[in-house]
């Protein structure tokens, strides 16, 4: 008889390679701007080709692909992989840090949610500037201002960044020129027909009195004001007025901003809205370019003076203040002053024995 063995044979190991790869990993920095997140991506990135922001979002999107349906690719790998569960979340919000259109600016940056990629994006442009001088990438005097001017897909835009005592303080975003396009273009919804305005802030925004659909903005009505949003944008697909002149890439309805009236404050009035952006996502802040628009809609009405600021509330409590500083031929030149807040740093990697590949929405 063989008597038994006094110990166990060695396991024999898996052939695997190591999880975490330095050249697969993909390092981000995260803030929120009054609730909104936004992930910045630092590192990690492929190749965008492109002499401009804009040709870069173009070729991320893809021939054939649009905004909310781009083509499959590398780069957009990574945005599923960031913007996606486990890692993300349904509404996530980041952008990509590219080279700018010149010399003039900083950095150029590519936005992104969990549909696909937008051409401005008011709240990422905000922790975009608070990130310029948290990272040191922009010198900044420990008591006073520094302007941070960014590339984006619409254009350039500029990111003030104030402070005191060594901390940042607040920022304040300089949007392209905002048209009003159309006003009062009758919609109909399954809560029954509003009277909508269209407005070009570097994306294009349907604005809708919310109580004209029967809605409240709080969070218990985000159901409905979702499926409002929803169809209120299908409803607009291919309206002359969500058009843009200069590029395809900007045409079409990105938002859909339902608002109500606050008690005006001394500095003028006040409103809160819900922003349903891409295909139902909910801005959880104000929403920056879509404050733009309905800035110049307010100042249009006549309820938005010199010297007046707006009073922009979310849902979840947090509010931007807004002003239009002049206006010229291209629109009212707007601009939205906010806080952003680093939430961390993070190395994301993908395992490649992981069958949920890059991740999943719910």
């Amino acid at each position: 008889m063989t008597p038994p063995p006094t110990s166990l044979p060695p396991t024999p190991q898996a052939s695997h390679p190591p999880t975490v790869q330095a050249e697969n990993a993909v390092r981000t920095t995260d803030y929120h701007t009054a609730g909104e997140p936004f992930r910045i991506v630092t590192d990690g990135l492929p190749p965008v080709p492109g002499d401009t922001v804009a040709e870069r979002c173009a070729g991320v999107i893809g021939a054939g692909g649009s905004a909310t349906a781009p083509r499959p690719g590398p780069l957009d790998d990574i945005r599923r992989l960031l913007v996606q569960e486990p890692r993300g979340h349904a509404g996530m919000y980041g952008g990509f840090v590219v080279p700018p259109d010149d010399d003039g600016a900083h950095f150029g940056v590519l936005f992104w949610h969990k549909d696909g990629y937008s051409t401005a994006c008011g709240h990422g442009t905000l922790a975009l500037g608070a990130w310029a001088v948290d990272s040191g990438r922009v010198r900044a005097p420990d008591d006073g201002s520094v302007e941070i001017r960014i590339d984006v897909p619409s254009g350039r835009v500029r990111a003030t960044v104030h402070r005191a005592h060594g901390r940042t303080t607040a920022v304040t975003f300089r949007n392209v020129p905002t048209r009003v396009t159309a006003r009062k273009v009758p919609v109909a919804t399954s809560f029954g027909t509003a009277d909508v305005d269209v407005a070009h802030a570097g994306a294009c925004y349907a604005s809708v009195p919310a109580a004209q659909l029967g809605l409240d903005v709080d969070r218990a009505s985000l159901p409905r004001l979702v499926r409002a949003g929803r169809e209120i944008r299908a409803a607009l697909a291919g309206h002359p007025a969500t058009w843009h002149p200069d590029s395809p890439l900007l045409s079409g309805v990105y938002g859909v901003i339902l608002h109500e009236e606050l008690p005006d404050t001394p500095a003028g009035p006040a409103q809160a809205n819900v922003t349903v952006f891409a295909d139902g996502q909910v801005d959880r802040s104000p929403c920056g370019s879509g404050t733009s628009a309905r800035l110049a809609l307010l100042a249009e009405d006549g309820r938005l003076g010199p010297g007046d600021v707006l009073h922009h509330e979310s849902v979840v409590g947090t509010v931007f203040t807004g002003r239009v500083i002049s206006r010229t031929d291209a629109g009212a030149v707007t601009e939205v002053t906010g806080t952003a807040h680093r939430t961390g740093e993070h190395t994301f990697v993908r395992d490649p024995y992981d069958t949920l590949a890059t991740g999943f929405l719910l």
